[in-house]
């Protein structure tokens, strides 16, 4: 690499051959050619068929060879010299110089000799290399072209077998397309025939749970006629109304528009037309059920007409991919459930089949919510600090605080409710801790209410006492950043850290070194336990790959995960069994760790270089956009249900391009549609999802 006189590739030259005898140049220089044209046919006749079919597949012997143009010698020419060239080859040469190519003496046009006896004995070598190499059908054209004679009849047996042997092919091909054709209608035919019975299978499971929800629909408004009917009877008997005084006035005082009159007050009739309207009212109901049960759509009360038109949207807008998860989960089953969910869902839906229950469950969560609506705002920076980027946002144990950190180097800790119930412009946490390095993660234990993890730019794993406001311990093992730590779900005394020095640390709050040292190859930027398990931890990595380490034997992952094309820059579980995975090449993907196989790959959102958040609850997965978005994905479908972009509401920043910040941060609070946000100018919002 050092050496610059590197020599390049060589042009090939031709061996310089030594000066002919004194005499008679041309003389020698034809029984020289004469010589060597004899020698070669004599070669060439005394070979045999192996030798002559090797021959004529290698090349031609070199000594015929032009030394001009490397290829045999064509219109063969001698020079005074006693050298041969191809006619057009030598005159050109010496049409720029004037002398031989092969030995440099002194030559001109007028020395060149037409060499006869060579160019014979080439074309006897050349018909013999066609006689034996070349098919009957380019020996018959050459011995036509050659002038060979052939009697008429001799032509018609040819010409009668060439028609025989056309036909024969013909028909040969015929039935090879015959062939080919009838093996793909079969394979076609046994494909739809497969298809066909899916749709079949598929028909019939729709019918089945069509059968199964229109019995439970009447079922559920018979129940309602039995009440009706229950309750018209205690209307209309006298001794049910002084001993159950009570439902009738609830049931006068929601359909009456004043309620709050006392009975005493009122005129002596005036319970009379309460029982009435009262009447009335019920009959009217009943008239709507029954009609109800007599049409094919459930009645639509004016308050909900608007609700269930826009449910009714939602699943139009995505319904391939309803239809694909209800027909996945109607021929495989649902997920396994505890035993007490098996006993409830038997009990409320008896006729049902197990995978329409979980896809009823599906389609009510996702289409229960269509959009983000901000319930409440607040700025992470200070006034005068421009570095305000919120790297982690996290909940505590009971969701009535969370904290935030990122490159302002302090971890401010909020009080939820204060946030949300009193508006100001300005909130001021209840808790600040300063640090000595920017944040990149933080990790509150799930045991202790005060004690929180945070993971630094300079590879410090610190743990932190939120009540004293003072760091109870700190880990230095990490040579380069820290990008993620995790506290144990089960084991309140075991956190997990992941750094740029390609290194997965475990730690015990009770040691001040690590447990567990887990070195690995390419730079570590997610970590998470497994939250049924203290022993299991997934890894995201900047190889792509998801690792899942058993900590009981960390020399090996249990499974790596691979479909990313980027970095993987966030693992979370949402259940023992189910991980999501965030990547730089702008998908979110999940996992069964139990079954070691993909689920689903979510796309929608941009995210090619920066951290942009991701948080799991039950149903849903949130995660940020360098588009400056929140996205909400509900784990079934790979479209996103919601999305809610951030517009500043500064005047200064007003102006700014949006495309220059981002998301940095999201955090759902526990079984709740509410979540937190946070971008890269430092804005907090406070999300809920809403229909």
């Amino acid at each position: 690499m050092g050496d610059s006189s590197v020599a390049g590739a060589l042009v090939p030259s031709v061996p310089k051959p030594e000066p002919a005898p004194s005499g008679d140049a041309s003389t020698a220089a034809a029984a020289a050619a004469l010589a060597l044209a004899e020698e070669a046919g004599a070669r060439a006749g005394s070979a045999s068929p192996q030798g002559a079919a090797a021959e004529g597949e290698g090349p031609a012997d070199r000594d015929l060879l032009c030394p001009i143009c490397m290829a045999v010698i064509k219109d063969a020419f001698l020079t005074a010299c006693g050298h041969s060239f191809c006619y057009m080859c030598i005159v050109t040469h010496l049409n720029h110089k004037s002398d031989c190519p092969c030995c440099g003496h002194y030559l001109t046009k007028a020395q060149l000799y037409p060499n006869f006896l060579l160019d014979k004995v080439l074309k006897k070598i050349s018909a013999r290399q066609i006689a034996k190499t070349a098919s009957p059908i380019d020996q018959v054209r050459y011995a036509l072209q050659q002038g060979n004679e052939m009697g008429v009849k001799e032509l018609d047996s040819l010409m009668t077998l060439i028609s025989e042997k056309k036909r024969q092919m013909e028909q040969q091909e015929s039935e090879t397309n015959m062939q080919i054709l009838l093996v793909f209608l079969h394979c076609l035919r046994k494909q739809k025939l497969e298809e066909l019975n899916e749709i079949q299978t598929d028909l019939q499971y729709i019918k089945e749970d069509i059968s199964a929800v229109e019995r439970h629909r009447i079922e559920l408004y018979r129940t309602k006629e039995r009440y009706s009917m229950k309750l018209r009877m205690l209307l209309d008997d006298p001794a049910s109304q002084k001993m159950w005084p009570s439902p009738i006035d609830k049931a006068s005082s929601l359909y009456l528009p004043n309620s709050r009159t006392p009975l005493s007050a009122s005129s002596p009739g005036s319970l009379q037309n309460k029982k009435l309207d009262l009447k009335a009212q019920v009959s009217n109901q009943e008239f709507q059920r029954r009609d109800a049960l007599t049409s094919s759509d459930p009645p639509n009360s004016p308050i909900q007409s608007g609700n269930v038109i826009a449910r009714k949207r939602r699943v139009q807008a995505q319904f391939n991919e309803l239809q694909e998860y209800y027909l996945q989960r109607r021929r495989t089953g649902a997920q396994p459930r505890r035993q007490e969910e098996r006993d409830i869902v038997a009990m409320n839906r008896e006729g049902y089949h197990a995978g329409l229950q979980d896809f009823q469950s599906v389609l009510t969560t996702f289409t229960r919510y269509s959009r983000l609506r901000v319930i409440a705002e607040l700025r992470h920076g200070d006034l005068f600090h421009s570095a305000n980027i919120v790297s982690s946002i996290e909940f505590d144990r009971d969701d009535e605080l969370f904290a935030t950190a990122g490159v302002s180097k302090r971890i401010k800790v909020f009080e939820f409710s204060s946030v949300v119930n009193e508006p100001s412009d300005v909130h001021c946490p209840v808790v600040e801790m300063a640090t000595r390095s920017k944040l990149s993660c933080l990790s509150w234990n799930k045991y202790s209410k005060n004690v929180i993890a945070s993971s630094d730019y300079e590879g410090i794993v610190t743990v932190w006492d939120v009540q004293t406001r003072q760091s109870v311990m700190e880990y230095e093992e990490h040579e380069k950043r820290a990008w993620s730590v995790d506290f144990s779900r089960t084991e309140p005394s075991m956190l997990v850290s992941g750094s740029d020095d390609c290194k997965v640390k475990v730690w015990c709050t009770k040691q001040e070194a690590s447990v567990i040292n887990i070195d690995m190859k390419a730079n570590i930027c997610s970590v998470k336990y497994n939250p049924g398990s203290s022993f299991y931890v997934a890894v995201g990595s900047a190889d792509h790959y998801i690792h899942y380490f058993d900590l009981r034997n960390p020399s090996a992952p249990v499974h790596i995960f691979g479909g990313h094309k980027k970095a993987v820059s966030y693992v979370k579980f949402l259940s023992n069994n189910e991980l999501a995975s965030a990547s730089t090449d702008s998908t979110l993907r999940l996992w069964d760790v139990k079954d070691n196989c993909p689920v689903r790959t979510f796309r929608g959102h941009k995210n090619e270089k920066n951290f942009v958040g991701l948080s799991v609850n039950n149903e849903y997965i949130a995660c940020g956009s360098e588009t400056n978005e929140v996205f909400v994905y509900h784990k079934a479908i790979s479209k996103p249900a919601a999305s809610h972009r951030f517009v500043s509401s500064d005047v200064d920043d007003a102006d700014d391009d949006p495309s220059s910040y981002f998301i940095s941060a999201v955090c759902w609070k526990s079984d709740s549609p509410t979540m937190l946000t946070a971008n890269s100018q430092g804005t907090i919002k406070v999300l809920v999802l809403a229909p």
